[in-house]
Order: C-alpha cells, then structure tokens, then sequence
C-alpha cells in the first residue's frame, strides 16, 4: 500500500536529533501538559478531564452529547440517479454501521471516541487495513498518547505513545481524527483547558459546600467567656460542642450556653454569598462550553411546556447536528478511497430525534397521504412498522388537482365539469351537516344581492 512507502520515505526524513526535538516539544506543550493535569491560578484546583467530570454539569454535557450521538445508526450510502442507497456491499458498511472492532460495538466505540472529543478536543481512532487493503477495524487511541505534527504543509502526520513504552509514526491515511474546534488544522482546541477558570469555580463551589456542610452547615464562629479558661476548659467546651452540633445529622439543634457564654459569628451565610446562585449560573455558563440547552442537563428554571418542545429541536439543529456533519466528513475524509469519495458517503439517522408528539405527526401524515407524496408503507416504515403488502404501495392524488397547461387548453364547459369533479371530491371527504352549512350560507348571500 502506498502509505507503508510513505512511511519508509518518512522515517528517513526525519533524523534522531528532529525527533529527540520533538519529542522535547511534546513534553513541553501545553496540550500535553494535560496527561498530567493543570491548576487553576484563581482556584488553586486541579482542573483537567477527569476532574471536571466531577462536577455534575460537566459531565451531563459529555454525557448527552456523547451518548445521543452513540444511539444513532449511521449508513454508507452510494449516489444513484434517484438519490441515494445504502451500499451494505461496500466493505466499510460494516464498520461504521455495525462493528468498528473485535472488541467494541458501536454504540461504545461512539460513545468514547465523544468522550474523548469533548474532554481532550481531539479524538483519534488507529484504522487497521486487511491484506487487501480495506478498513478491517478502527481502534481507539487515548488523546493524552498521540501527537499531531506537520510533515510538510497539508500534510499530517501522529506520534504514538503506546503504553508499553516508546513511539511510533501514524499517518494521516491511518488515522480517524474528529477535532472540537481548530483554528490550525492540526487539533482540536481543548475545552477543558480553555474554560479552565469556570469548571474550576464549579470545583470550588462543590468543595466549598461540601466543606460547609462536614463542619455541621454554619459559619465559623467564636465563643466568649466573660472570666478566664484555662487550656482545659477550652478544651472542654470545643469537644462538648462538636459532640453536640457537628455533623449534618447534629446541625440545627438548639444550643445551651451557661456561666455567660457567648457566640460571635465571623464569617457570613452561604445565602448572603449568594452560594446557591453561583452553582445555578455555573451550570448556565457549562451549558454554553458545550452549547446545549441547559434544560437538558438538568437546569429546568426557564423552560415551560411552551418552549421546551421547541428547545429540544434547536439541540438537534444546533447542538448535535454540527458533531454529525464532523463525523461524517471524517469519515468521508479517512475511510475513504479518492474513488470512492465521488459516489459514496456516510450519514446518521436522525429520523427519530425530529418526530414530534403523536397528534402532530399523524396530522402530517394525513396531509402527506391526501396529497400524494407519502403511501401507507412509506408511513409505515417511518413509523418503524411493517408495510401492508403491494397494496400500501398506491399513492393518492386529489381529483380537484390539473396541471394548469392542460385547463388552458380546455373549452368553458370543459373547465365547468373539472370544478364539479373537484367540489364532488370535496364534498365527499366533508360531513353531511357541513356540507348543508355551506349552502345555507350560499342561499343567505344570493338572497342578499
């Protein structure tokens, strides 16, 4: 194959001391940096992939977009004269449709590679070719191991760094990448990286509570004694208030202060610091990094029965559709021969994310039915439901309906008989007291004029 010869030119292009360089580099930049996790200069906390799925938005997110676009078939399908069919004899169907590995099905192997784009920007499958050069399998590779170089302008090229030690060269025709967003064409920016500073507060705010509600959910505070304590006494009081009060299960209870005791509060409320806020408006601000409707990741404060219909279709327009169009173009872009690019392509299904409610769906069918476009079986099937036979197969046609070349062509009492036709027609799909309504209303404006 022709990639094993590029790979042969490649290596002696490059010599040890440009690969000790950057190998260098890699260790050095900042996308690597993220094996090893990063800080947040405001919070202090560790931010990276697998802590910001620690905070519940983060990973509703990640795990909606993850898992709708592992639920949905996707195809190849090769253009014909009609439109298109699905080229179940191509080698690659398989794969995408039904087995990417000997070890994943694709709803894993989709969901991962997601996983993967969404936390690391990058996602990257290894495509393993048979003895007669098809796509045999696609093994995922861990984003934190493979790094991306330019060999030369337009061209690309992946170091690998498998787990049992050393590299490798991946080429770009061995290679699967989807990227969240570039603005090199080489990777994927990283989100977690770039939004750093908010998933780190939401780690904060998680702490912050956690910590408010182990020390019994209340400030810190300082007793006054108006006498003097000894060490002992101090000791003594600290231990019977936290027997006492400390805990979630102790907190609330009524305290009892002898001797002249006092408590002075030092620190405000959690309310006053509009605790309950902040996490409210981090799960808005994750929501917009991921560009999914908040209501979908739990936040139902502003949707209504009004919207939330019409905000589940803006996430299939807006927020899935685009992580489609990637998927498939890649797929186009690294699965595909230059032949067969011209005459096939992939595409999900997305068929059942668009149905609306029942009511709504069976309207349009009937309008689809009466004027022609859909049969019974076409409803049918998208209905996911057998057809009925050859007889499901009749389309309709209104009999009120001409082509308007052949009415010019027609004499007066022609064209006369035709709008009987079509009022017959009419007539005979509307109930007998509406069509009685409507010449007692025909008879009450002649009488008029």
């Amino acid at each position: 194959m022709a990639s094993h010869i590029v790979r042969s030119t490649l290596s002696s292009l490059v010599s040890p001391l440009k690969r000790a360089r950057k190998y260098s580099q890699l260790i050095s930049s900042p996308g690597w940096g993220h094996f090893w996790g990063g800080a947040d200069p405001d919070t202090g906390l560790q931010v990276t992939a697998e802590t910001s799925m620690q905070v519940s938005a983060v990973s509703s997110a990640v795990g909606l977009l993850a898992e709708t676009v592992a639920s949905l078939p996707i195809f190849l399908y090769q253009r014909s004269d009609d439109g298109k069919i699905k080229a179940s004899d191509h080698p690659l169907f398989t794969i995408i449709h039904s087995s990417p590995n000997n070890f994943q099905t694709p709803y894993e192997f989709k969901q991962m590679m997601m996983a993967h784009v969404l936390l690391r920007g990058n996602a990257y499958g290894e495509i393993i070719f048979n003895n007669r050069g098809e796509v045999d399998q696609i093994i995922p590779r861990h984003p934190d191991r493979v790094q991306p170089f330019w060999v030369r302008d337009g061209v690309k090229a992946y170091r690998y760094y498998p787990l049992s030690g050393g590299s490798r060269i991946i080429l770009a025709d061995e290679m699967l990448q989807i990227m969240f967003f570039t603005v090199d064409g080489l990777s994927g920016l990283d989100p977690i990286a770039n939004h750093m500073r908010t998933i780190g507060l939401s780690l904060g705010a998680e702490k912050y509570g956690a910590r408010f509600y182990r020390n019994d959910a209340t400030p810190s505070f300082v007793f006054e004694y108006p006498g003097s304590l000894g060490d002992k006494g101090k000791q003594n009081i600290n231990e019977s208030w936290n027997d006492e009060h400390k805990g979630v299960n102790r907190s609330h209870k009524h305290a009892i202060l002898e001797e002249g005791l006092k408590i002075h509060e030092l620190s405000i409320t959690p309310e006053n610091a509009q605790f309950l806020e902040t996490r409210k408006f981090q799960v808005t601000d994750i929501a917009r990094i991921f560009r999914v409707p908040p209501h979908m990741i739990g936040d139902l404060e502003r949707a209504t029965f009004n919207n939330i219909e019409q905000q589940s279709l803006d996430f299939v327009i807006f927020s899935l559709t685009p992580w489609l169009v990637k998927w498939e173009q890649a797929i186009t872009r690294d699965l595909l021969d230059s032949t067969d690019k011209l005459r096939f392509f992939a595409e999900f299904k997305v068929d059942a994310l668009l149905r609306g409610d029942l009511k709504s769906r069976y309207a349009a069918y009937s309008l689809a039915r009466m004027w022609g476009w859909l049969s019974v079986n076409d409803i049918l099937k998208i209905e996911n439901m057998n057809g009925i036979g050859d007889q499901g197969d009749v389309y309709l046609q209104p009999l009120n309906m001409v082509n308007a070349d052949e009415m010019r062509k027609l004499t007066n009492e022609e064209v006369k008989q035709v709008r009987m036709l079509g009022m017959r027609a009419l007539f005979q799909q509307l109930p007998h007291d509406q069509i009685s309504e409507i010449f007692k209303e025909d008879g009450d404006n002649n009488g008029k004029d």
